[in-house]
């Protein structure tokens, strides 16, 4: 495994320089790029990026954090030498030689000239790096979904607060000018008040068997103990490592999740401005509805409306409706509401707009869109709806105590068991 860059950091660097320059009075010549002055980023205004599990979404997000100048990619820490080695070659063709590889995170989080990292393992993993990358020091943009249960939903919102890092989930929709401007009709009161908000999810039936055991490749090529992390341990069949691990239940966080993630968290953003989550949760044959303490309605279900393309969400009103979807079109109740439609061009599976809010929250140390606070409340709105779905029976839900109120059965759901030595 690669030795850390033994380079100082460049804060340092810089800082060790102008000492120096000082202290010789001798003129010293800095390349333009350097201080910026070419149109760049200078060295002490870049942000140093590192990459934890990068695969497919999360390969498209690093090519899009990749486009922004302020963006300087440095490291890549993956269990799998293929896809380290991949990303090592893919970031080394725009940013010249000298980024390393870890086969554990763990020896690459304490490089003090890291700032930020972008976490793209699979969903068993996303709480446990994020809180290891928080401790660390660093600021992160992380994949949804971003926890498997409601304990862990609570662990990283509180983590994100202790050490105070700038942490966003991709959750790309709340950046995106349709799904904004619906939430807008929503806080503005043109829809009158709200009764009922729909969250486009998927199935939570799915539900795979495990697969048979595969020869366990060498560890530098599949470190699958580690791949596993906090999951139970079980056999090695290269399927999960290939991006096939959904639908298995020790890795993936269910079918309501899934998009739910996206969609449940517009429809709290929307229907209570983050202010409040559902006290009854009351399953369906495809999902749940869900019900706040002043009567709003959220329905979770598997099932689109109007061809307005995947993880649509509807707002009811008194005085109307709005309904959008990643199509990026707005379907309205009235040729009023359409008359204050602008237009959007942006896809709702686009993380151009996210990413540039997560850049100037990490500038302005502001709450970027996608903050751990918002992410935990509508994880734990999905995760709440998925404890109903597998009990096949109602819930109360306690938001203040983040309990069920006399009923020990769902609250041992709440959590789950994490494998030595991994723990939140």
């Amino acid at each position: 495994m690669p030795q850390q860059r033994s380079t100082m950091n460049r804060r340092r660097f810089l800082a060790a320089a102008a000492k120096a320059s000082s202290l010789f009075a001798l003129p010293m010549v800095v390349p333009g790029r350097v201080l910026g002055l070419d149109g760049g980023v200078a060295a002490s205004e870049r942000i140093a990026l590192a990459g934890l599990g990068i695969g497919g979404r999360g390969g498209y997000v690093l090519g899009v954090m990749m486009e922004e100048p302020v963006i300087q990619f440095v490291a890549i820490a993956d269990p799998q030498k293929a896809r380290r080695e991949g990303v090592k070659q893919r970031t080394e063709q725009k940013y010249g030689p000298g980024v390393e590889m870890y086969r554990d995170f763990r020896e690459m989080l304490p490089r003090e000239d890291i700032d930020a990292v972008l976490i793209a393992t699979g969903d068993r993993w996303h709480t446990m790096a994020s809180v290891y990358t928080a401790k660390a020091g660093k600021d992160i943009y992380c994949e949804k979904p971003c926890s498997m249960t409601i304990a862990e939903s609570q662990a990283l919102a509180d983590t994100m607060r202790r050490y105070n890092r700038i942490y966003t989930a991709g959750t790309q929709r709340r950046s995106i000018l349709n799904f904004q401007f619906a939430a807008e009709l929503c806080h503005s009161g043109k829809l009158g008040k709200l009764t009922t908000v729909h969250a486009n999810t998927l199935n939570p039936a799915v539900r795979h068997d495990w697969l048979p055991a595969e020869p366990e490749p060498g560890i530098d090529e599949c470190d699958w103990n580690l791949w596993l992390g906090p999951t139970p341990w079980r056999p090695y069949n290269s399927t999960y490592t290939r991006g096939g691990w959904r639908g298995f239940f020790d890795f993936h966080g269910g079918g309501i999740l899934e998009w739910g993630a996206h969609t449940v968290d517009l429809c709290n953003w929307a229907g209570t401005n983050d202010t409040l989550m559902p006290v009854l949760y009351e399953p369906t044959p495809s999902g749940c509805i869900a019900t706040y303490s002043n009567g709003l309605k959220l329905v979770m279900r598997d099932e689109g409306w109007m061809g307005l393309g995947t993880c649509s969400a509807r707002y009811e009103g008194e005085d109307g409706w709005v309904e959008t979807g990643d199509s990026g079109r707005l379907e309205f109740s009235s040729g009023a509401l359409r008359a204050e439609q602008r237009q959007f061009t942006e896809a709702g599976t686009s993380a151009v707009s996210h990413v540039k809010d997560w850049i100037d929250a990490i500038k302005t140390r502001r709450p970027a869109n996608g903050n751990a606070n918002v992410v935990a409340m509508s994880h734990i709105i999905c995760h709440c709806a998925y404890i109903a779905w597998q009990l096949g029976r109602p819930l109360e839900f306690d938001p203040v105590k983040v309990e069920f109120p006399n009923d020990p059965e769902a609250n041992r759901m709440r959590s789950r068991a994490l494998r030595d030595p991994w723990h939140v």
